[in-house]
């Protein structure tokens, strides 16, 4: 028989649970769950949702080890007796814009400031970062802040619970999961209490006292599951933030370049030194082997392409069609596609706009063919931000839900003037967590060499004349308060 392993991801979305071979990565069984949508959420919702995946994947009584990939930067504030003291604020909920701006306005603002917190921490505060949702909660809930006695991420408390563990100092994390939080500092390789106590308008003394999760070392077990679950001598790993596991279960190393189109559209890459970019464009996180997996993300990703369907009333298939049924450029129709505001460039209060609109392009396959281009066009901005700090880029892979879209296949290599390779669909970040505790569970020095997924290649002829009308207008775009 072989020896099983769990890998399981948390996403915004939905809990995903893979059981694997840990000497092969064979897919043995699956499955998922659902999570309710909203930007702020009950954590108790994901832990529903991973018992439901769990007992849909065949249960975890056969399995030797599992890991948690999960959405970063989610706030999980938890009081003296380990309870949740409110809804999570997850990674795309844009409430503590304004805490984001202060906190920059604090280290000297503009420039000045933006280059302090990258030195510190190796990212610009947004509202994305759990930084800024505690500065937000010191404002705008200060009972509720008074309350923290530790704060978590959503893998962190996942992991934690799997555990069963009641005691706070019993929560674990890892370096690509902290470095997402904005008061740890991947490059040292250490949490930042006095950016803790700036942001929950508290002492040093206090910020001491709070708890943060033990911050553990690639490969490094996270304790075991809870027995009282039947699940026998489960070892658990440390899990890792969703980009660095689907970076682990790709197999990716530097030069690898991934582009996610899920919920959100995330750059990231492989890079063996830490990356410190003061503009803000690109985040400079910590991966789950060692190195460091610097970022450029969009908020707004496949729902683009969700939105673009509503609005013409097609399925993605007959969006698709007509999107590749229209010549690049649409008929000088371009979509800014800032739709739920942005966080590359850092406009949280943003909205869209559809720019060059005329009786030639008020059509539906033009409409289609700017969603796509303009999806793109943002996700191009990120790469060009990552070759701009000196990140080498030698292949990239597309991935995501949105990765299947024909015309997001055939139209990318266009838009980013190179070709792409498309995996076979699977569940990147699960694997990743499910390769991670492949690596646990022997202790090995290394994760084990699973066999990767076969790809398709694209290529197509640049349309320079996209990213030139794009950038043209992006420059124009006024943020809408």
């Amino acid at each position: 028989m072989p020896t099983l392993v769990a890998g399981i991801d948390s996403s915004t979305q939905s809990c995903k649970v893979v059981i694997r071979d840990a000497e092969t990565g064979e897919l043995i069984r699956t499955g998922s769950a659902k999570h309710p949508d909203g930007t702020s959420v009950d954590p108790a919702a994901w832990w529903e949702a991973l018992q439901q995946a769990i007992a849909e994947a065949g249960g975890l009584a056969d399995v030797a080890a599992a890991a948690v990939g999960g959405q970063q930067h989610g706030m999980v504030a938890l009081d003296a007796d380990g309870a949740v003291i409110r809804d999570a604020l997850l990674w795309n909920d844009t409430r503590s814009a304004d805490a984001a701006d202060d906190l920059v306005t604090e280290f000297g603002g503009g420039t000045a400031g933006a280059a302090e917190w990258t030195r510190m921490t190796g990212s610009v505060p947004v509202a994305s970062l759990t930084v800024t949702k505690l500065r937000w909660l010191a404002d705008a809930e200060p009972e509720n802040a008074r309350r923290v006695a530790a704060v978590a991420l959503p893998h962190d408390w996942l992991t934690w619970k799997l555990s069963g563990s009641t005691r706070l100092e019993e929560l674990t994390t890892d370096r690509s999961d902290a470095s997402g939080t904005g008061y740890y500092d991947p490059a040292g390789g250490a949490y930042r209490r006095d950016l803790l106590a700036r942001a929950l308008r508290i002492d040093q003394a206090a910020a001491e006292q709070i708890v943060l999760p033990r911050v553990l070392d690639p490969g490094e077990r996270a304790g075991t599951g809870d027995a009282a679950r039947g699940w026998g001598e489960l070892i658990l790993g440390p899990g890792a933030g969703d980009n660095a596991a689907a970076a682990l279960g790709l197999g990716m190393t530097p030069g690898d370049v991934a582009i996610s189109i899920g919920t959100s559209g995330v750059v990231s890459a492989i890079s063996p030194q830490p990356i410190q970019d003061p503009t803000g464009m690109v985040t400079g996180f910590a991966d789950a082997t060692g190195a460091f997996l610097p970022l450029a993300v969009t908020l707004n990703g496949s729902r683009v392409l969700d939105g673009a369907a509503t609005m013409l009333d097609v399925d993605h298939a007959r969006l698709a069609e007509l999107a590749l049924s229209a010549e690049p450029g649409a008929d000088g129709l371009t979509l800014i596609p800032y739709l739920e505001g942005e966080r590359t460039p850092n406009l949280p209060r943003a909205t869209g706009s559809f720019v060059g609109l005329s009786l030639a392009s008020m059509n539906p396959a033009d409409v289609a063919r700017a969603a796509v281009e303009g999806l793109l066009c943002g996700l191009t901005d990120g790469l060009e931000a990552m070759t701009e700090q000196g990140v080498p880029v030698e292949s990239v892979k597309l991935i995501g839900g949105a990765a299947r879209s024909a015309a997001v296949q055939q139209i990318a290599p266009a838009v980013l003037g190179r070709e792409v390779q498309v995996p076979e669909p699977g569940e990147y970040v699960a694997d990743g967590a499910a390769r991670q505790a492949a690596w646990v569970l022997p202790g090995a020095a290394q994760p084990p060499s699973w066999t990767t997924s076969p790809v398709h290649t694209f290529t197509a002829a640049p349309t320079p004349q996209v990213r030139e009308a794009y950038a043209a207008r992006r420059g124009l775009y006024a943020e809408r308060d």
